[in-house]
Order: structure tokens, then sequence, then C-alpha cells
């Protein structure tokens, strides 16, 4: 009886080794082919390993919260009478074909299930290009090659057939990440939301002036410092609402300075940097480090300081912000706020019919720790703020 090493492959562009984060499964375990084995980190990435065979583990390799360098063993499966000893690439073993090439293609670069699946569907793996590592094909590629339509056949009837294809995409790294948090605050905190209309006419007509008259130096104005500065003028007279509540120790922390959380969209999915003591800012420097960590953001070099400490978080959808949302609240904050797209809407004002620009204000609260009341004073506070943009400056 043989066994099967299963040792650690590159799971990035030439990365050295990753860490352990955490097993999925023990030795002992019977498991499934491109069943979820282990969960590694590099520097760019959370990575999730599947198993390349089914069979049962005699024992697993690598502590959680420690490095393991590529090509050493990670697994080792017990063997059947009759089978070579087997080891992955980098291990030693017999000439028997290592896990991530197979017979069929051996020159593409993929693992047995993605093999397997293609040759279900009677695919060569020859005509997919991998989008991976070093061109590795993913299941990604295998079902976006799939969803393709078929050349027309000139001989065959004429006929309308739409092709039937799903894609399984796992959830793993920041992903996973974003849906456990999302998951979390939902399942923790009873949500209730408010949604204001705010007249910002006088708001937009400020910011445009700002604009047209600012030095060179100096970024361009959006409604966002705008907000947050309005945000940190009202926080003061509701102190339950810059807050964070530990509600395993049964503590609200309420904060004096405004750690505010700037929802932020990038490639890998939605992140919170944090502008730290945001009530300290003027206009033009909270402009400034919305821009220098949006785009630290975006670029992967924000810092732990830069992602972390937020006590309450404000949310945009930018120009697609719609007419009102209900935002998840930043778990363990309290409240959560955003902006909704400005509209031009004919409102009454002192008995005539005139356009406004008009946008609404979307808000989320744990009801456990604000009350409805003072909720909706709070985001009457904030609308009287951004309606008449000149008491932002006052003292």
């Amino acid at each position: 009886m043989a066994s099967f090493t299963f040792r650690l492959p590159d799971v990035g562009e030439g990365t050295a080794e990753a860490e352990i984060v955490a097993w999925h499964v023990k030795a002992g375990d019977l498991i499934e082919e491109d069943q979820p084995l282990v969960d590694v980190m590099t520097d760019k990435a959370t990575v999730e390993i599947t198993s390349p065979r089914a069979g049962r583990l005699a024992s697993i390799h690598g502590e959680p919260g420690k490095m393991h360098p590529v090509g050493a063993p990670l697994a080792v499966f017990e063997g059947e009478t009759g089978e070579g000893s087997q080891t992955t690439p980098g291990g030693g073993g017999s000439t028997a074909a290592p896990a991530f090439f197979e017979s069929e293609n051996p020159r593409v670069l993929t693992s047995p299930a993605i093999r397997r699946r293609a040759r279900e569907a009677g695919l060569d793996l020859a005509t997919v290009k991998g989008s991976g590592p070093d061109g590795r094909i993913t299941r990604e590629d295998i079902g976006a090659h799939l969803a393709k339509p078929a050349s027309p056949d000139p001989t065959a009837p004429s006929e309308m057939a739409a092709p039937e294809a799903v894609t399984e995409v796992k959830v793993v790294g920041l992903r996973r990440k974003i849906s456990e948090k999302m998951s979390e605050a939902k399942r923790r905190i009873p949500h209730f939301a408010y949604v204001e209309e705010c007249d910002v006419t006088e708001l937009e007509d400020l910011r445009a002036h700002l604009n047209a008259t600012k030095r060179t130096d100096q970024p361009k104005l959006t409604v966002l410092p705008f907000m947050i500065m309005a945000l940190c003028k009202a926080l003061p007279r509701y102190p339950q609402i810059n807050a964070r509540f530990d509600d395993e120790a049964g503590i609200v922390r309420r904060y004096a300075a405004v750690h505010l959380g700037v929802a932020t969209q990038t490639p890998n999915g939605l992140i919170v940097p944090v502008i730290r003591n945001a009530d300290a800012h003027d206009i033009w420097s909270l402009a400034t480090e919305i821009g220098r960590l949006a785009q630290a953001t975006r670029e992967g070099k924000a810092s732990a300081a830069d992602l972390s400490g937020s006590t309450i978080t404000l949310t945009s959808l930018g120009p697609l912000g719609g007419v009102a949302h209900t935002p998840v609240i930043n778990h363990p904050e309290v409240a959560i706020v955003g902006p909704n797209k400005i509209i031009d809407r004919p409102v009454v004002r002192q008995g005539q019919i005139v356009v406004r620009k008009m946008m609404n204000i979307s808000s989320s609260f744990d009801h456990r720790v604000v009350d409805g009341w003072d909720a909706a004073a709070f985001i009457q506070t904030l609308k009287g703020l951004l309606e008449h943009p000149a008491t932002l400056f006052l003292p």
C-alpha cells in the first residue's frame, strides 16, 4: 500500500511561501476530489486550496499562523493496493503524473477537477485561454468558454436556442471576508432604516463656486467632504450615534473624536478606510484625505491604521446613487449614513413650484443602541446643516 503526497502548489506569481490560515479537514477524514483542504494567505490574497483527489487523509502538515514553503508536503493520502507512490510537483516518488499535470494536454496548467470537467464536457483544454497565474485555467475560464455560443453550422436548420451555462465562483479571500462581515452585521444588529430628502441647491452652488475659484494645488470638491463636515458638526449632539457596541460585553463606547469610515469600492470588493479625527479637518484637507485613502485602498497600499478604528461610516454609490438605499452597518458601529443621487426636481417653496436640486439621505441604525426618535432628530440636524451650508463653517 503506497501513499500520495500533496505538496503546497505555487499560489501566486513566484510566491515562495504562504501562511496557513485555517484547515478544513483533519487526519483520518475521508474526503472528495476538489473538497476544500486549507486556506493559505500570501501577501496579496487569501487562497483556498482544494484536494487534487479523493481518499482518506493519513496526515496534514502546517500549523495555522505558520509559514509553509511552496513544494513542501501539505497533506498525505492513504494509498490503495496496486498504486505507486505519487507526489505533486516538487516531490519525489514515482514518475506518475503530478497533481497539476495529468496525461491529457500535459502542457496545459490547471487542476485535476477542471480537467475532469473538461472531459465530461468534451472540451479540449488547449482551446481555452487561462486567466490564472502563468496562464493557469480556472473554473471561471471553463465556464466562460462553455457559455460561448457555438459557431453556426451553415448546413443545419436555422433555430434560435439560448445556451444554458452555470459558472461556479468560489467565495474566497477578500470576498469571503466581506461576506462574513456582512452576515455577522445582519445577524447581530437589529437594523432600522431612515430616509429623508434634502434640498442641496445652495450646497451645490457653493461647491461649484469653490471648485471654480480653488488654487491649483487644492483638490476638486465632491459632496462627500461637505457630508463629513455636517456629520462631525451634528454628532456631538448625539453621542450615542458616534459609538461602537461591544454586545458580548454589554458595553457601548462613545467617542469624542470622529474616526470616519468611507466605504470604498475596489477591484477586489468593498473596503472601508478611515479618516482619523475627521472633525479636526477643514473642507480641503478632507477632500485630500478622501483621495489619498481611496487611491491607497484601491492599490492595496493602505496601512492597518488606515483600515481600522472607525466610529461611524459614510457610504456613497456615487453617480449610481439611486433614489434611496438601506446600507448595512459596519459592525461593531451603530450607524451608517449615505447620500443618494442629486436630482433636479419640482418642489413647492412659498406656494410656488420651483426646480431645486434634491438629494435623499439614507441611513441605518442599531436599534439596540439608537432610538428611532434620536435617529430621526440626528438626520434632521444633518439635513439642516446641508441645506444651509454656511453653517458648516461657523464655530
